[in-house]
């Protein structure tokens, strides 16, 4: 390991950051790099600039991740370096908003009844009913399923952030019957690694992607669909289902109420009740002309 590597790591630890953004980050700083050639503590404003134009010209990423790595690179000069960082000479990419593709209930049930394998048919189903993050799925215990209060704790989730969400009874009983069929049953994670899942550590989060992906084929619903599809359809057919926003936040654990109001915009319920107000205006009968 070498010593600005040390040193960052040291910075990310102090702050407590998730593990996923530490690997974000060091891998930010590893292939800004290896672009020049250069050790990154000899870099500076100039090669950022032209790192994010070859993020954008040749890596074909979207502003939200070239403003990701923007955010690396910042902590790498501002916290390990101890360098100034001007904001006018490194700008961040104006960010895209996009909303997000929702499947309806039919297709759902569609995609998990494609699933190739029962265990990727489970993580579907577990990833629908609770709309967990891949990360937050792959990470949980046994011991976090609550059939007595009818509960999933989350732990460490985003932010590093605590949470219950509901446990469905249906999800419940598949959970039971799989169980039942392994050739031994987990102690310590929900999902254990390995081929045969009793490994002593949790699945990738990449077998999430994978369950997902293969499943979306085979169901002939395109190659958009991945784990956060199935996080956004539990929220917008609860929404449709009448619960309100704050209940969705909190199952989701955002941080502010305003990322939870996307779903507003994703919900056909509540796009097709508010009227356009064309409706309302006195307009008189348009009359047919002939030539």
């Amino acid at each position: 390991m070498t010593h600005l590597r040390k040193l960052m790591l040291e910075e990310l630890e102090r702050r407590n950051y998730s593990q996923s953004t530490v690997r974000t980050y060091v891998r930010t700083v590893e292939d800004f790099a290896q672009y020049f050639k250069r050790p990154p503590d000899q870099l500076g404003p100039e090669h950022i600039r032209e790192y994010q134009a070859y993020l954008f010209r040749e890596r074909k990423l979207d502003a939200n991740t070239v403003n990701q790595r923007t955010g690396a690179l910042r902590f790498f000069f501002v916290a390990t370096l101890k360098k100034g960082w001007s904001i006018a000479e490194t700008p961040y990419p104006r960010k895209v908003f996009r909303l997000p593709k929702i499947l309806s209930p039919e297709q759902v049930a569609r995609l998990i009844d494609a699933a190739p394998t029962p265990f990727y048919r489970m993580l579907l189903m577990a990833l629908y009913a609770t709309g967990l993050r891949r990360a937050e799925l792959a990470r949980l215990k046994v011991s976090d399923i609550d059939s007595e209060r009818m509960v999933i704790h989350v732990k460490g989730g985003k932010g590093r952030k605590d949470r219950d969400v509901m446990l469905s009874p249906k999800l419940l009983d598949e959970l039971r019957q799989y169980w039942r069929g392994l050739r031994r049953r987990p102690k310590v994670w929900l999902f254990p690694g390995n081929r045969w899942h009793t490994g002593e550590r949790p699945i990738d989060t990449k077998v999430v992607w994978h369950a997902c992906r293969q499943a979306a084929q085979r169901a002939g619903l395109g190659d958009d669909i991945h784990p956060h599809t199935l996080r956004h359809c539990f929220a917008t057919h609860l929404l449709e289902d009448g619960a309100d926003l704050r209940t969705i936040q909190i199952l989701l654990g955002h941080r502010d109420l305003e990322e939870t109001t996307i779903y507003l915009h994703l919900s056909k319920l509540h796009l097709s009740a508010t009227a356009s107000p064309l409706d309302k205006l006195p307009l008189s009968a348009a009359e047919t002309k002939r030539e």
